[in-house]
């Protein structure tokens, strides 16, 4: 597929190959074997790594591309078209939510100590920003951090934490400051496996991204030197925001490659498969839906990539990300549930591709900011 060359130059367009070769190669033939172990093996990101794929926006001082918001879109695109959301998002997670956090926030000893393994896929990372009674809602976190001379010490529990059994550095959030109100007072701390007081609690068992780790994560009384605190005190709510940006956008894209995927597969399908003498691709009521449903991913890919333009370029972008995150995480199901109604009973199987991401899908229009909190902060907006 030809990209619009009013956003994509030449350095992306060739991404985009690589990135197709790569999942062609080293993704589809072990997938299936990925989501049964509920992980991607860390060979696999360590591969990526070297390819440097794990870097893209991460400076070259540090092993990076610094390649900037439509590359993480490439990358988002061509892994959600893989058909294997856990696989995507396992990446993702480490490349655009939580990585970013470090490249933007890190002072020189914390990039320098830290960035080369991250970038190399040596050490895969996790931001801890959910609990269970704040999701969405940033300003509603319990977990507390407080001073202990040259420590800090954090205790509470975070929820739903994607790469939370096998990440190796966590950015965390918590509040340092027990009087401020709502969303002051967050400070986000680097936490590395094995600290003391730190621990996995659970993985969870998740109706899809079978092949993504998902954790719950308990700190008690985990001591975390204060050379560990990323940015300004007090000032995490704020980095959190900023990164949201990227963080939905990427999330959009994602969807948005899983729906051309789902599409692409559908209509192969459609075309060989034989019912009451002739090829469904006959039936007026198909081939329009899957018309239909082709119209709107076209459409929706068009606000993705402009979205991603406007974050390159620094311009306030929150009306149009937060449109990218709800169309393209409704959309994404909409177009799941054409294409395995179009698959018949085939596509009810466990051994079709359709089926796991129907399930992967489902939880685009929830994370990284649900349907209804987006709906919100468009709302504010017009």
């Amino acid at each position: 597929m030809t990209q619009p060359s009013l956003y994509f130059n030449e350095t992306h367009d060739m991404l985009r190959q690589q990135l197709r070769r790569f999942v062609q190669r080293e993704v589809l033939p072990h997938g299936e074997t990925w989501e049964k172990d509920g992980m991607v093996p860390r060979a696999v990101l360590r591969r990526m790594g070297e390819l440097g794929f794990l870097g893209i926006r991460h400076p070259e001082s540090h092993g990076g591309s610094g390649l900037d918001t439509l590359a993480s879109v490439v990358l988002a695109e061509e892994l959600g078209r893989s058909s294997f959301g856990g696989f995507a998002i396992t990446v993702l997670v480490h490349t655009d939510m939580a990585s970013p956090h470090l490249a933007n926030a890190g002072i020189a000893e914390q990039l320098a100590r830290y960035m080369p393994d991250i970038v190399a896929g040596k050490a895969i990372t996790a931001v801890a920003i959910t609990e269970p009674d704040a999701g969405s809602d940033v300003a509603g976190m319990r977990t507390r951090a407080r001073p202990d001379g040259d420590d800090w010490v954090i205790d509470g529990t975070k929820m739903f934490i994607t790469n939370g059994v096998h990440a190796d550095l966590y950015f965390v959030a918590a509040r340092t400051d027990p009087d401020a109100r709502g969303s002051r007072g967050i400070t986000i701390f680097i936490v590395e496996k094995g600290m003391a007081g730190f621990r996995v609690g659970r993985a969870l068992d998740k109706m899809g991204w079978r092949s993504s780790d998902t954790a719950e994560l308990v700190f008690e009384g985990c001591r975390v030197p204060k050379a560990n605190i990323l940015g300004a005190e007090n000032r995490g709510f704020y980095a959190v925001m900023q990164n949201f940006q990227n963080e939905r956008t990427v999330l959009g894209a994602q969807a948005l490659g899983e729906a051309d995927k789902a599409l692409e597969m559908t209509l192969a399908y459609v075309r060989e498969r034989r019912a009451f003498g002739a090829p469904l691709w006959d039936k007026q009521a198909i081939r329009q839906r899957l018309a239909l449903r082709q119209a709107e991913v076209a459409a929706a890919r068009q606000l993705v990539y402009h979205a991603a333009w406007l974050d390159a370029r620094g311009q306030d972008c929150v009306k149009e990300v937060s449109m990218v995150k709800a169309l393209c995480g409704e959309l994404v199901n909409r177009v799941m549930y054409d294409c395995q109604q179009f698959h018949g009973g085939f596509g009810y199987m466990r051994e079709a591709a359709i089926e796991r991401m129907v399930r992967d899908a489902r939880v685009q229009a929830i994370g990284g900011g649900a349907t209804e909190v987006m709906l919100e902060e468009i709302a504010k907006r017009i």
